[in-house]
């Protein structure tokens, strides 16, 4: 035998004995998942009950528990930006067992609040996508006492009285983003006025101490329908299925102010792939329930679904896209 045929002999085997590794590795993995879960799972949501990561999170242990046969508990662990929840996520065990049920904000808050926030999780290194489970679309919202109807009308306000207030859900909150996008894409001067959470912006803007409200449609449903709140826009990149006939504020000729919130789930980093793509599976499916689907639009919120490799593109974009829009606005977190 020449020794070039040693070589490839020698080459072929390695590539037969990697490729006997990878199969061994996916087999191994793929019982895993089979027998997964082995024991009751935790879907952490890093803020307080009633927001929308803790309603989809329990969707998913109501319609999942039973069909997996484990508990699937909903523990709430609030705090810095939703950070403080992701990292108690990224330090559990990455046996699929421990999840996270988060929104967008986890992928903003390390560019507005200090360095080392919540345990200093790195969310793109130390948790890894599952899905995009659904969508609460932003609306750009008025108090009827202000007497404008398109986004148009709230610009020529905006320029008759310079400094009119906009509420968001406080500083560096998406509704935040959103407004200095706004004022950029526009021209106007508004004055931004933060909230501690969505709840009291929604309140006082009823009530009419500020008239221009950024919100997230799931927290002001009910008072669109009751004629209490103008929508005027969606900021996002599409109309939702919703409201159809709201249009987008790229549709009125405002570019540049889509948010596209989302509330995803995501794992541990070193979870084994193959029970990824069983909870991305599962989560699809539920998503995809005609009653789900109802609950969601019913309040506010859009049913999503895909896969891991398309929400952790999604993460990817929207952590540089808010690092850029932060640093131009000088956005910074209370």
């Amino acid at each position: 035998m020449t020794q070039a045929n040693r070589h490839s002999l020698r080459r072929r085997r390695a590539a037969c004995a990697f490729a006997l590794a990878a199969s061994s590795v996916f087999l191994v993995q793929s019982a895993a998942a089979q027998e997964f879960p082995s024991k009751p799972v935790t879907l952490v949501v890093p803020f307080p009950p009633g927001s929308g990561p803790d309603f989809i999170a329990r969707v998913i242990s109501e319609k999942l528990s039973p069909k997996l046969g484990q508990p699937i508990l909903v523990e709430s662990r609030p705090g810095a930006g939703g950070l403080a929840g992701a990292n108690v996520v990224a330090r559990a065990a990455p046996d699929g067992h421990t999840l996270l049920v988060a929104p967008n904000t986890v992928v903003i808050s390390s560019h507005v609040l200090p360095k080392g926030a919540g345990g200093g999780v790195d969310v793109l290194k130390d948790l890894v996508p599952v899905i995009k489970a659904a969508a609460p679309p932003l609306v750009l919202a008025t108090n009827p006492q202000l007497g404008v109807k398109t986004p148009a009308d709230l610009i020529a306000a905006a320029k008759r009285n310079p400094g009119l207030a906009y509420a968001s859900a406080g500083n560096g909150s998406p509704q935040h983003f959103a407004g200095e996008l706004f004022k950029k894409a526009t021209g106007v001067d508004m004055l931004h006025v933060p909230y501690k959470g969505q709840t009291p912006s929604v309140t006082d803007t009823i009530a009419g101490q500020v008239k221009v409200l950024f919100v997230a449609l799931s927290g002001v449903m009910g008072h669109i329908r009751s004629g209490k709140l103008v929508p005027l826009a969606v900021a996002e990149k599409q109309r939702t299925s919703i409201i159809p006939e709201l249009p987008t504020l790229a549709e009125f000729g405002i570019k540049g102010v889509e948010v596209d919130a989302w509330l995803g789930v995501l794992a541990p980093a070193g979870t084994p792939i193959a029970i990824i793509a069983r909870w991305n599976q599962e989560i699809n499916a539920v998503v995809k329930m005609p009653d789900v689907r109802a609950r969601l639009n019913g309040l506010g919120i859009d049913a999503r679904g895909g896969t891991p490799e398309e929400f952790g593109a999604t993460m990817r974009e929207d952590h540089e896209r808010y690092g850029r829009i932060a640093q131009e606005f000088g956005i910074k977190a209370d």
